[in-house]
């Protein structure tokens, strides 16, 4: 019983629990980190410009201190920590951070360096003009009102938004399971994207997007992504941007020259480029690290190689002016800018994700079709309830002058009934036909509004009013005119408030870590523990080299200094290492480990390097295998990247180069040989299991493989005595053990073991030599039948 007891509380608990996180999570995505599509604010956000509207902080009157509005706003509507209201505030005043801000500040609400803004007792506040189109319509029964959180006010549940500042100023924010990232956006082309969704509902994105490019950032910058790139992240909702700072070159005297930036990518500043600049000239060791990596001294090397200085120039009037100095007037001025853009912040990934509150309070991801038509949805739902507020307000109106119509063309008896009646008010409806309303209206008018004057205005006001009503009407029962109505407010705010667009949309080269390179010959050497060196020219002789105590020589491979040396492990991912970034011959050279990131438990089986159409051929230990290129090996992270899948408990073959060969040649644990052409094994560019080159027994593993030609292979391995055997498969015997892929191969005739398979070299061997190849394999293998 006491059992049964402990789970049921069990399992309450894990319920409540549950459903406690559930309601934090939906608390955070609604109130506080994400902004609504209808008018592109966060509550706090919200709420700060509903209390300075309260306030009377409007930009023709003077502004007051910030920490006022902080307490206003924690008092009426925000009970948080006042940092957070008075961050946020300061937010909203910011330049840099809006597109449009709303906030007008005095005093130093922060820089883009990451200076810290003022304390709230110095600084001081009032809204922006442009705040009207959120706030303008917000008492004109447009949206609804709720109780603040002590019911003691009541405050918007939502800013009937003229334009959708959503895409206006965007939004950034964290919240559980979620989070957003909306890039700003200029004003007069959001305003033309909403027009034309208006006016065509069914116009496609790609209308949109002729209209309004792309994001429009408040410093500026150049967005160098493609058009496919941008118009997929406004169709998704997701993706990123890249985003390159804006430059000039300045002429100096005596041909000298010099680089000035003037705008910056987002969340970039002057500060953390000169900061980047300083760590990559004076790196400091990692902690896990003895001495500077390859990485970091190549880094340094490239800077230092063509930067001389650089200082800040920027002030109170240039926002932003970063000048760099070349080491020589003679350096390639393209090169100079590459370098910048590569290793500095100057060129950046800006990340974009369209997650929002919809109109019916649910938190997702949109795109910038469904964002548009949902917030013009909102709109002529705010224009259709003020419409309608307006006109019960004209009708209330021109009931109670239609009741002082009445009055005034009955003024004496009216008088008379007020002077004599005890209830005015009942006589008054009963004798002249009027309404509670009006009658209370009449009892309440003063004398002076009886005067003829005022019975002109009273017709006047009365025309006034019924024409007004006529188009109010007009506007509720045409949906068309609806739109029109609303089509023309947005153009009349884009026309108010619009300006040019800032950010470029120009689309270029992703700037490229790849510093100019001699193209040389080159051999790339590999010690037994993985230390790596490159030495000038071909023809060198590996094992006659110096290796540290206890290593030794394991391979060489001959190539360009343009090349990229290709690591295989044994689980069948491939690494790249640039060859020029590898270190001279003279020394020991560098771990493996300084330049990938090989995963714990992994052991290299392979190097390879060459031009990119080179072949190269796959196999694993379970007897399948694959053919692809150089080129297809290819992989930016450090940690590599899985190419052959390899099943578990088995291993990757070290992989060979298949180009000027025509054949495959594999070898079993048991001495099968298998030798059939390679244009039956399939290419897979993208990596795989591929295909059975050699069918096994059940506990028979592949134990080498190679490509090979007509002229022959030779098979190594071990004979009585431990006494090296080889011996040349060539004509009659090569043909001998020439089939299919997948078959098993046949017995090598042979009393010793066999372990590996060499191909001949290229340049090597003819056909006559071939034959004698052959007559002499025959003549060992008779020989080991008389062993035996």
């Amino acid at each position: 019983m006491t059992g049964d007891t402990e789970e049921n509380g069990a399992l309450m608990l894990a319920r409540y629990a549950s459903r406690a996180y559930l309601e934090y999570a939906m608390s955070v995505v609604k109130s506080r980190a994400l902004p609504e599509v209808s008018d592109g604010q966060k509550p706090v956000q919200r709420r700060i410009l509903i209390d300075m509207d309260r306030m009377g902080l409007r930009y023709e009157n003077r502004p007051v201190k910030s920490a006022r509005v902080v307490g206003d706003v924690l008092g009426k509507y925000h009970p948080h920590g006042d940092q957070s209201v008075y961050d946020a505030m300061v937010r909203m005043a910011q330049n840099f951070s809006l597109r449009y801000p709303l906030v007008a500040g005095e005093g130093n609400f922060g820089s883009r360096d990451g200076d810290s803004q003022a304390a709230m007792r110095y600084t001081e506040a009032r809204l922006m003009p442009i705040a009207a189109l959120l706030l303008d319509e917000v008492d004109k029964g447009a949206v609804d009102f709720v109780p603040n959180y002590d019911g003691n006010f009541t405050e918007p549940v939502e800013l009937p938004a003229q334009l959708p500042f959503v895409l206006l100023n965007g939004s950034s924010g964290i919240a559980v399971g979620m989070a957003t990232e909306i890039p700003s956006h200029n004003l007069t082309e959001v305003a033309a994207a909403c027009t034309l969704l208006l006016e065509k509902p069914e116009a496609t994105l790609d209308e949109v997007l002729a209209l309004m490019p792309g994001p429009d950032f408040p410093c500026g910058g150049q967005i160098i992504s493609s058009r496919d790139e941008i118009r997929q992240v406004y169709r998704t909702g997701r993706g990123r941007l890249r985003v390159r700072a804006r430059y000039h070159f300045e002429e100096l005297a005596r041909g000298q020259w010099q680089l000035v930036v003037d705008e910056l990518p987002p969340a970039c500043s002057s500060k953390l480029v000169l900061d980047k600049i300083e760590q990559i000239t004076n790196p400091k060791v990692r902690k896990d690290k003895k001495s500077l990596t390859a990485k970091q001294q190549q880094a340094k090397g490239a800077m230092l190689a063509v930067l001389e200085r650089v200082r800040d120039e920027s002030g109170k009037d240039v926002p932003v002016r970063l000048v760099f100095e070349p080491k020589s007037s003679r350096i390639d001025r393209e090169e100079f800018v590459q370098t910048l853009l590569v290793q500095t912040e100057l060129e950046a990934n800006v990340p974009v994700n369209l997650v929002m509150l919809g109109i019916d309070g649910k938190p997702r991801q949109k795109g910038l079709l469904e964002i548009v038509a949902e917030w013009l949805d909102f709109r002529l739902k705010t224009v259709r309830r003020r419409t309608s507020a307006r006109l019960e307000k004209v009708n209330d109106r021109i009931h109670v002058l239609e009741g002082r119509s009445i009055a005034l063309l009955n003024l004496d008896r009216v008088i008379e009934i007020i002077r004599n009646h005890d209830e005015p008010k009942e006589a008054l409806m009963t004798e002249f036909s009027l309404t509670a309303r009006q009658a209370e209206d009449i009892l309440e008018i003063r004398l002076r509004q009886l005067a003829r004057l005022a019975a002109i205005a009273i017709e006047r006001e009365l025309a006034e009013l019924t024409k007004e009503r006529a188009s109010l009407e007009r506007l509720l029962s045409s949906e068309s005119a609806l739109k029109r109505a609303v089509a023309k407010e947005i153009d009349a705010a884009a026309k108010k408030f619009g300006d040019a667009r800032r950010t470029v949309i120009e689309e270029a080269a992703v700037a490229a870590a790849e510093p100019a390179v001699a193209d040389e010959p080159v051999t790339v050497v590999v010690s037994k523990k993985g230390f790596v060196r490159a030495r000038t020219g071909h023809g060198h002789d590996g094992s006659l080299m110096s290796f540290k105590m206890g290593d030794g020589f394991l391979t060489q491979v001959e190539c360009r200094s343009v090349d990229t040396l290709v690591v295989v492990d044994d689980k069948g991912r491939v690494y790249n290492v640039p060859v020029a970034s590898l270190p001279g011959g003279r020394g020991d050279g560098s771990p493996l480990s300084a330049f990938i990131e090989m995963e714990r438990g992994s052991e290299a089986v392979g190097f390879l390097a060459g031009p990119p159409d080179t072949g190269v051929l796959f196999g694993t230990s379970d007897g399948m295998g694959l053919v692809c290129t150089l080129g297809d090996l290819s992989t930016r992270m450090k940690a590599g990247r899985t190419f052959l899948k390899v099943a578990a408990g088995e291993r990757a073959l070290p992989p060979v180069v298949t180009t000027g060969r025509t054949h495959a040649a594999c070898l079993s644990a048991l001495g099968r040989i298998l030798i059939f052409p390679l244009e039956e094994i399939r290419r897979l560019s993208a990596g795989g299991v591929g295909v059975s080159l050699m069918q096994l027994l059940a506990s028979e593993k592949l134990v080498d493989l190679k490509a090979v030609d007509t002229r022959g292979v030779v098979v190594t391995g071990t004979g009585r005595g431990s006494k090296p055997r080889e011996v040349l498969l060539a004509k009659k015997s090569f043909e001998d053990h020439l089939l299919h892929r997948a078959r098993r191969g046949k017995q090598l005739a042979a009393a010793w073991r066999a372990e590996r398979l060499e191909a001949l070299p290229l340049s090597e061997g003819n056909a006559e030599s071939d034959a004698g190849g052959s007559s002499l394999v025959i003549e060992v293998l008779e020989e080991e039948k008389k062993l035996l």
